[in-house]
Order: structure tokens, then C-alpha cells, then sequence
């Protein structure tokens, strides 16, 4: 019966009328145990198969959430016969994944797009995910991931979490929720008397009422396990022990009033989280209990049987499991792994007979480890890091202990899980030999970076590199440019600064005779840093050519060696002026991050591209490229957000994701994060020609080692400078801007010097340098920056008080900015044309102006030939999210075919 909520049907009804319409809808159900999530569901799965719609379910369980993908198997097994219809890359994924077929771990955005392309041709489909924060990891990153992508499948995608007191999915944050709250006084009373038949005292059914604070399964549960004696005196004092506990502790009272055999069978049920029948009969069997104790079980509505064990709600299988003893859980998994075929699911049979054992078993402790090795390969790392956690509590010798220790902790860390750093003294207990040890020392290092990004990540990362020095020469030089990087970014200039850091690396050991790419780069970096950026730039540029050779290179591009560099040489290729390089590197590491399924890595790669498609004033790409990184939801994606608001002009956009940034970098210590942040309001001050808040902005960013690295926060800083009459604050950006574009020599360095060094001249050699500038800038890809030089060249030339000269730069200006999205600098452009007198021209309608920037990126891809199921995989959307979108390019465009789609000349 659902009492009391009607505004939460309603808005489960109105997806659901979407989904009819040919759209598709999201929704995450938050709330307390007890409080109505399951029941609402169920009334959403009886409307919706009444309205036409089929429905399948899936359900995270506690003991569950190590095996990677189980969740998700469950939601899409009636659908796998299909899965042939996919394309093999997905096809291959999927079945890697859900352990049908061997082969490399799964591309996680692949599985994503496979089951996004199931659920689409399934339509008008409701699928139900209950208890989604017991999901494992893998299959709740997919499941959220497909969430974000859903378009016009006809999909409905409702995720129940529980709230509070569990561990929060952080995956499914974002996403459009409905929190449900406690019943008010009078839906409360009613569904209490369908729970008391017998007339209630008022006084008593207030107590009951205000003690359930609400809660819709308390209502119904607390008055069946309570004493009759208590319906006189009321319940205990409301504040005593939280609702869900004490249901709990009802199922717990209600369970243990059973017979011994029903209880042991509750147990079972409680450990064996499939609900496969036939399993639990067998296990059953193993302990010499008779079928005919299920019936006391099911009279007292604990839980039912049929071919699957259902228990009556989630609380009832945690009341079962907590309340047995140690001996009885040890007993019940003991069975299940007895009768657990090991041929068919080698690793549930592992995991039930670890949690039989008493001690210590070697045996059983590699049979674990085993599993986690399969686990790994289908891309759970979070069930492999279970499995190692549990395979060192099994050993028997401290040295493979530490070992197993040492494997768990990687994976953790891997997975991002908090319990790394437990591990890791476990594994310091030892004994390690000095190989381990230093392994050890390097993951501790990793661990307190990534926390902290403070100034002690990038000194604990040099002492790791030194240990690791005599013993794997090659893993010793990866970590003095770890650290290296990792100075960079902290942009401390203390004694763990890029200086001091590149000081101490110089002492790496030797390169092999055939260097890698990140061989190259490191030495390059250092020679930079040490020895002038001169000097280094010869290094840099053989670095960044080897790292575009191995795109050549098959071995190099599967091996995924390169991969966690490109985001470092990448950012590299821009501190030389590369932008040919950075966009071929960037685009490069997108799509080694997507085939390797690096869920961590693929918004990083995107940061940077979106960075290069911005400055190249493709802004409708990079804003696409953005939405990406953030269905991901694996590390903060706000930096491309920040960047792309400020070049567009947006004010308060920009202002509170900036403001946000500035919170989360405060959080962690990361101090790049602000200074980025910094860049951005540099870039939105100097587009509204609010010149001292730009010099303010651009000084700070100016402090970074990242953003001087990168040659962002150099042009800012001097044309805010120049424009509020303080030029000698740019004096030290000048001399390094100036001094690094001769050493490059590329169009787009001596183009911003020679804008720069015009902005503080005068007379003819001002002229001299702006159209120079503007020859310069020609010859690259950095459009907006082009763009700005005619701006500031109109400006000049209009207080020169040649006004014709001046119109003609700021025209142009103005049309390349306003083309572009630059609203701020285009409405700069403006303001200075009115000025000479001229009224600028509105920018000219294109057809293309109707399209959003999705539809825009489709109708380019689409253009070049590409199918809707090739333009689908390459945004992580549906064939038939694809084809609805081109029937509404179609119809703003006024064409009728995609070869009319070819012919348009799209921007």
C-alpha cells in the first residue's frame, strides 16, 4: 500500500510520459531504510507495464559489491542474446566484461555504449536499480555513465540509494534526484492501522507515530515486534537508537524466535547474494537441512521462496547476517563453496570459502589471488583489490603476506579506494625485499599526492625515485618525472618546487640506449629547468616527435606505456608553442584513454584538448568535449567548464564555477586548480575590458609554474597590465614571453611576443609589431588569439585617431569573435567600432545558428560519412539518440538527407 505519495508518484508518472513521448529520463530515489523507496518503485513498475512499458530490475547486494559488473549482468542478461547485433569492439567488451569470453580488460566507456545500445532497441523500457549503493564499482560507474547518455531511447533509468549511513555512490552524483522524507502526521496514522488492526489509544498511536519520525516500514514493522504489553505503555524513548536500526533489530527478534534449522537457512539465504534456489537447496543439503525449513521463515515474512529467495526488504538479510554468530557464517559460506561449481563460477566458490576459514589457509589464499587476477582482466579492480585484501588475511608466511599486502594496496589505490594506506602497513610489517620496499615507498608517495596535492607528494616521490634508482632504473626515471610533474602542478616554489625537483632528478639514472619517449621527456624537462628554457627546448621537441612517432607504432599504441605521459607532454607541446602538436598529442591520448577504458585518465585527456579547441575558437567542439568529461564523473571536469565560460564571455557562469573550483582546491591543497581558476578571470576581465580585476586575476596566475609552463597566463597578464596604464607590471612576462618564442621560433610564440611587445611600444614600431603579430598568427591554429590581435590593433590605431584603419581591424575583429562565441571580446570589438563612428553589423544568420552544440558536432561528424552508430560510439550516445538528432538537424536546417548534410559548408 502506498500512502502519502502523491507528488513523488507524480513525478515518477511524468518520466514515464516522456519516455511514451520518445524521450528518455533519470532519476535517483534517495532516502533513509524504510522510508518508501522499494514501495515506490513497485507502484512505478505496476504503472508503467500498465502503460505498455517492460520492465527489468537489478539490485545491488552488500556481498555482492566485489564482483566487478555483477550488477550490471543482472539488468542486462535478458537482453545478451541481442548483443550479437552489436558492433564486435562492443560486443567484445560486453562479453569480456560479463566473463563470456577471454580477452584484455574492457574498455569501461565501450560496455557503456554496449548496454546503452541494448536498453535503446528494448524501448519503451523502465529499468529499476534498487539499493544502487550496494552496486560494485564497475557496474555503477557504466550504469551512471549510460544515464548521462540516454537521449531518445525510450528508456526510463531509476537508481534507489540508500541514505544516510552508507557508503555514497559518488558515481550517480549529479544526476536528477527526488529525496523522500518521512510521512506527515496523518499519512502516517494511516498507514499504521493497516498495520494494527485492534483500535489503538490516541495517546499510544501518537507515541508510535511520532516514534517512527515517519518511516513507512517502521510504521508497518515496529508494532508486529513488539510485545502487546508495549501498545499500553507506548515504545522506548524516540532518541534511543535510529529507525533503521531499530527495524532491524525487529527482523533480528522475529528471526531469532525461529527454529534452529530456519534460522541456519536464513543464513544461508543472508550469504548467498544470487538468490539462486537451486544453489541455496544444495547448500542446504551440505548442512543436512530439510526443505520443510523454509516454511517457518516464510509464515513470519522474513523472506519467500520460488526460483529465486527474495527477502521481504534489504534490512532483513543485514538483521540475518549480523545477528549470526561467527561459527554459523562460517558454516553457511562453507556450504555455499562446497556446492559452488568451480568450473562455472571459479571465483564466487573462492570468496565463500575464504569466508569459512578459521586463521590462516595458503590454499585458499591463492585461490583468491587467482581471482583477482581474473578480476583485473575484466577491468575490477575494485573486486581484485577485495580479493588481495582478503588473500593477506589468509596467509600463513609473513613474507608472501606483505607481498599480497603490498598487490592490495596497488589496487586500492588503483580502484580509489581509502584502504591503500591500511594495507600499506600491513605490507611495511614484512619482511620485503628492497625491490618491494621500494614499491612500497613509491605507492605512499602516489597515495599522499593524489590526497593532499600538497608540497610533501613531490619530495616523497624523489625518495622514492632514489631507492628505486639501482633496483629498476627504468621505473626510478618514470618516478623522477612523476615527481617532476607533480612540482609542476603543486606549483609550490619552496624547497619541493619545479627547481629543486629538477636539481635532484638530474642525478636519474642513465637512459637506456634506445630511449623511450619518456625518457626523452624527462631529460628534457630537466634541461629545461635547470638549464634555461633555451636550452631545453631541443630536448622538448625530440621528446614530444617520439611520443607522435609511436602513433605509428602498434605495439606502442596497444602496450598503453605512453598513455599516462600524454597528459604531461601534451601539456609540454604547448610550453613550446606546438599547437599542431598539441592538438595530434591531445587527440591522441583521447583515444588511447578511451580504448583502455581509463576512467581516470579520459577527462585529463579531454581537459587538454578542450583547451586546444578553445584557443582554436571551436567552442561548440570543446563544449562538446566537455559534456563528455562530465558523464564520466571520475575526477572534477569544472576546469574546461571554467575555461570555455570565460573565452564565451559568460559572466556568472564563469563567476561560480570559479567559485567552485576555489572550494574544492581548498579541500585538497591544490593550489593549480586556483591559479587556473585565476587564468580564467584574467581571460573573462580582460573580454569585458575590466583591466585591474585582469591585472589582479592574471598576476596570480602568473605565480604558477603550471600556467607559466603552459604559456597561458603570459598574455593576459601584460595586455591587463598595459590597458590599466601599470606597464612595467609586465615587464617579466614580456622578457619570458619574448625570449621563449624566439627559442621555439613557431608562429603561434613570435605571434603573441610580437602582440605583446606592441602593446607596450609606441608609434611606427607599435604598428610594426601588431602586424606582425597578425602574420604570425595566420600561420597557426590559435584563432582567438588572431581574433584578440585585431582587437587590440583596431583599439591602438582608433586612439592613433586613424579611423579608417581602425574600423577595418575592428570589423574583422569583431566578426571573427562574434563567429566564433567570444561574447565579451566581440562586444568589445563593438564598443570600439561605435566609437570611430561606424555601427557594427549584426553577425549574418547561418542556418547552422538553430543547432545546438551537440547537434552541431553531429552534423559535422555525420558530414564526413560517418554512420549513427560510428557518430554514437565516437559521443558515447545511442545510434538512436544519433537519428533522433538528425531528424531535428533536418528539420532547422530544411534539408531531408544526409548527402544535402555533406553539401552544407558546416563552420
Amino acid at each position: 500500500m502506498l500512502v502519502g505519495r502523491r507528488a513523488e508518484q507524480a513525478a515518477l508518472e511524468q518520466l514515464l510520459a516522456q519516455a511514451q513521448g520518445g524521450d528518455s529520463g533519470v532519476l535517483v530515489v534517495r532516502g533513509e531504510a524504510g522510508i518508501g523507496k522499494s514501495a515506490l518503485l513497485q507502484h512505478m513498475r505496476e504503472t508503467a507495464v500498465a502503460a505498455g512499458f517492460a520492465v527489468h530490475d537489478a539490485a545491488g547486494v552488500e556481498a555482492e559489491a566485489e564482483f566487478a559488473f555483477a550488477g550490471l549482468h543482472q539488468l542486462c542478461a535478458p537482453f545478451l542474446a541481442r548483443a550479437v547485433e552489436l558492433p564486435e569492439p562492443q560486443q567484445a567488451a560486453l562479453g569480456v566484461a560479463f566473463g563470456l569470453r577471454e580477452g584484455a580488460a574492457p574498455d569501461r566507456f565501450l560496455v557503456g555504449l554496449a548496454v546503452l545500445s541494448l536498453l535503446a532497441e528494448n524501448g519503451p523500457l523502465l529499468c529499476v536499480v534498487d539499493d544502487a549503493q550496494w552496486l560494485d564499482q564497475a557496474s555503477a560507474q557504466v550504469l551512471a555513465f549510460v544515464a548521462r547518455r540516454v537521449g531518445a531511447e525510450r528508456v526510463v533509468m531509476v537508481f534507489a540509494l540508500r541514505d544516510p549511513g552508507v557508503t555514497d555512490v559518488e558515481a550517480f552524483s549529479g544526476l536528477p534526484e527526488l529525496r523522500l522524507a518521512g510521512l506527515g502526521a496523518s499519512d502516517a496514522q494511516t498507514l499504521l492501522a493497516t498495520a494494527v488492526r485492534a483500535p489503538l489509544d490516541d495517546v499510544v498511536r501518537d507515541r508510535i507515530v511520532a516514534e517512527a519520525r515517519g518511516n513507512p516500514l517502521a510504521l508497518l514493522e515496529l508494532p508486529r515486534g513488539a510485545p502487546a504489553v508495549q501498545f499500553a505503555g507506548g515504545f522506548e524513548l524516540p532518541d534511543v537508537v535510529s529507525v533503521p536500526r531499530r527495524i532491524e533489530n525487529g527482523f533480528q527478534r522475529r528471526a531469532n524466535s525461529l527454529p534452529a534449522d530456519a534460522r541456519m537457512l536464513l543464513v544461508v539465504a543472508a550469504a548467498e547474494p544470487t538468490g539462486d534456489a537451486a544453489l541455496l537447496w544444495r547448500a542446504a543439503a551440505e548442512l543436512g537441512i530439510a526443505r520443510e525449513a523454509a516454511a517457518p521463515a516464510e509464515a513470519a515474512g522474513l523472506l519467500e521462496f520460488d526460483f529465486r529467495v527474495r527477502f521481504r526488504h534489504p534490512l532483513v538479510r543485514s538483521a540475518v547476517y549480523r545477528a549470526a554468530t561467527p561459527t554459523d557464517r562460517r558454516r553457511a559460506h562453507g556450504a555455499l563453496a562446497a556446492v559452488t561449481d568451480q568450473q562455472v563460477d571459479p571465483d564466487r566458490r573462492a570468496w565463500h570459502r575464504a569466508q569459512a576459514v578459521v586463521g590462516t589457509d595458503e590454499d585458499a589464499a591463492a585461490e583468491l589471488e587467482r581471482s583477482a587476477g581474473r578480476a583485473r582482466a575484466r577491468g575490477g579492480l575494485a573486486a581484485a583489490a577485495a580479493f588481495l585484501k582478503r588473500a593477506a588475511e589468509l596467509t600463513p608466511r609473513p613474507a608472501v603476506r606483505a607481498e599480497r599486502a603490498l598487490e592490495a594496496a596497488h589496487a586500492k589505490h588503483e580502484a580509489g579506494a581509502p584502504e591503500a594506506l591500511e594495507l600499506l602497513t600491513v605490507a611495511a610489517a614484512g619482511p620485503l625485499d628492497a625491490v618491494a620496499q621500494a614499491r612500497l615507498q613509491l605507492l605512499n608517495a602516489r597515495i599522499a599526492f593524489h590526497g593532499a596535492r600538497g608540497g610533501e607528494g613531490p619530495r616523497m616521490l624523489l625518495d622514492a625515485a632514489k631507492a628505486l634508482a639501482p633496483l629498476d632504473p627504468a621505473l626510478s626515471r618514470e618516478t623522477y618525472l612523476d615527481a617532476l610533474d607533480a612540482a609542476i602542478v603543486t606549483g609550490d616554489r619552496g624547497p619541493g618546487g619545479v627547481r629543486a625537483v629538477a636539481d635532484a632528478a638530474r642525478a636519474a639514472p642513465a637512459p637506456p640506449e634506445s630511449p623511450r619517449p619518456v625518457d626523452l621527456l624527462l631529460d628534457g624537462l630537466v634541461t629545461t629547468f635547470t638549464q634555461g628554457y633555451a636550452a631545453g627546448v631541443p630536448g622538448l621537441r625530440r621528446a614530444l616527435d617520439a611520443f607522435n612517432r609511436h602513433e605509428r607504432d602498434d605495439h606502442a599504441v596497444n602496450d598503453g606505456d605512453d598513455r599516462r605521459w600524454l597528459w604531461l607532454a601534451g601539456r609540454t607541446a604547448m610550453s613550446v608553442f606546438d599547437d599542431q602538436m598539441v592538438h595530434a598529442l591531445a587527440a591522441r591520448h583521447v583515444r588511447l584513454a578511451r580504448e583502455a577504458g581509463a576512467l581516470a585518465t579520459l577527462p585529463a585527456a579531454l581537459l587538454v584538448q578542450s583547451v586546444m579547441l578553445v584557443l582554436s575558437g571551436d567552442f561548440s567542439r570543446a563544449a562538446e568535449q566537455t559534456a563528455i568529461a562530465a558523464a564520466t564523473r571520475t575526477v572534477p571536469v569544472l576546469h574546461g567548464q571554467l575555461i570555455l565560460a570565460a573565452w564565451r564571455g559568460r559572466s556568472d557562469e564563469t563567476t561560480e564555477v570559479h567559485a567552485t573550483m576555489v572550494r574544492e582546491a581548498v579541500g585538497r591543497g591544490g593550489r593549480t586548480e586556483d591559479f587556473l581558476a585565476q587564468y580564467a578571470m584574467a581571460v573573462l576581465h580582460n573580454g569585458l575590458g575590466d583591466y585591474p580585476a585582469a591585472l589582479v586575476a592574471a598576476t596570480r596566475a602568473f605565480e604558477s609554474d603550471e600556467l607559466t609552463h603552459s604559456n597561458l597566463a603570459h598574455s593576459e597578464l601584460i595586455e591587463a597590465a598595459c590597458r590599466s596604464g601599470r606597464p612595467e607590471r609586465a615587464t617579466a612576462a614580456l622578457d619570458q614571453l619574448s625570449s621563449r618564442a624566439l627559442a621555439s621560433g613557431t608562429p603561434w610564440g613570435l605571434g603573441l611576443a610580437a602582440r605583446s611587445r606592441a602593446l607596450v611600444s609606441t608609434g611606427p614600431a607599435a604598428e610594426e609589431y601588431y602586424r606582425e603579430a597578425i602574420e604570425q598568427l595566420r600561420n597557426c591554429r590559435v584563432a582567438t588569439q588572431l581574433a584578440r590581435t585585431h582587437l587590440v590593433y583596431g583599439e591602438w590605431l582608433r586612439r592613433q585617431g586613424r579611423r579608417q584603419g581602425a574600423r577595418q581591424q575592428l570589423r574583422t575583429a569583431h566578426q571573427m569573435l562574434s563567429d566564433m562565441g567570444a561574447e565579451a571580446f566581440a562586444a568589445r570589438a563593438a564598443r570600439e567600432l561605435r566609437a570611430t563612428g561606424e555601427h557594427p553589423r549584426s553577425r549574418s544568420a547561418q542556418p547552422s545558428d538553430a543547432l545546438t552544440a551537440q547537434e552541431l558536432t553531429i552534423a559535422r561528424l555525420v558530414a564526413t560519412g560517418a554512420t549513427s552508430r560510428e557518430v554514437g560510439a565516437q559521443l558515447f550516445l545511442s545510434p538512436r539518440t544519433i537519428e533522433a538528432h538528425l531528424r531535428s538537424i533536418f528539420r532547422k536546417l530544411s534539408i531531408t538527407s544526409r548527402r544535402q548534410l555533406r553539401d552544407l559548408r558546416l563552420p
